[in-house]
């Protein structure tokens, strides 16, 4: 079955060039209207992403994303009239695992949908799918696309599990920002630095608040690597 991409926007003709961009790319579509159909929507489940404009009138996206981020990792890609750097870096930050701005390239917007979508799936290879990653009281199961710290599940983006599946992969390796932008979005997507340090952030915020401490450390002037405080890959 293809995988099923909500769409959220207010505007008519934005829902139906994506989703029209989408179909053709062998991907389902459904649209959404506003924040209050689009949460419908995912209280009925069934859907693989949603694209999510953020300036909507009833319940803008960010809001959207904020009760989402509740209960689900769902990816969640954000569409914006507006290329401000706090917006993008906000959307981001609330558990985004995208931003693209308008006016876009349907190309564009629908290569990066599968971006998503390839690392949401179990896509690798069966040694691979299989693995668990552990190093201290972090665990990243890849076959269950879960994390867990002492014990406790933290729920992450589709990207934030990437990132976090390749630091644990390579612990001794200090990987610079464009290493991650293609571990977490496949080669030939550019991003811009900042979206990878809103994603780290991002996963800080969230080992801080389970009682994690050190989990990603920051090489200057090279990039990121697995903290040591949180020890080696078992």
């Amino acid at each position: 079955m293809a995988p099923r991409i909500l769409v959220v926007d207010d505007e008519p003709h934005i829902r139906d060039v994506i989703c029209f961009a989408l179909e053709r790319a062998g991907l389902a579509s459904m649209a959404a209207r506003n924040g209050t159909e689009a949460m419908a929507a995912f209280r009925r489940g069934n859907i693989d992403l949603i694209i999510l404009d953020i300036g909507m009138p009833d319940m803008d996206g960010l809001e959207v994303c904020r009760q989402i981020r509740k209960t689900s990792g769902l990816p969640i890609l954000f569409l914006s009239a507006r290329d401000e750097e706090i917006d993008r870096v906000l959307g981001l930050e609330i558990g985004g695992d995208d931003y693209v701005t308008k006016p876009f390239s349907p190309r564009e917007l629908v290569a990066r949908v599968k971006a998503i979508l390839k690392r949401s799936s179990n896509g690798a290879g069966p040694e691979r799918r299989h693995a668990t990653l552990v190093a201290g009281a972090l665990s990243l199961d890849r076959r269950g696309r879960t994390v867990t710290f002492s014990d406790g599940e933290i729920a992450m983006t589709a990207l934030e599990f990437a990132i976090l599946d390749a630091l644990l992969s390579r612990p001794d390796m200090v990987f610079s920002r464009e290493q991650l932008m293609e571990a977490a979005y496949g080669a030939g997507t550019y991003v811009a630095d900042r979206t990878i340090d809103s994603h780290i952030r991002n996963i800080r915020a969230k080992f801080l608040a389970a009682g994690g401490q050190g989990v990603i450390a920051t090489v200057h002037g090279i990039g990121f690597k697995l903290g040591s405080e949180i020890g080696r890959k078992a």
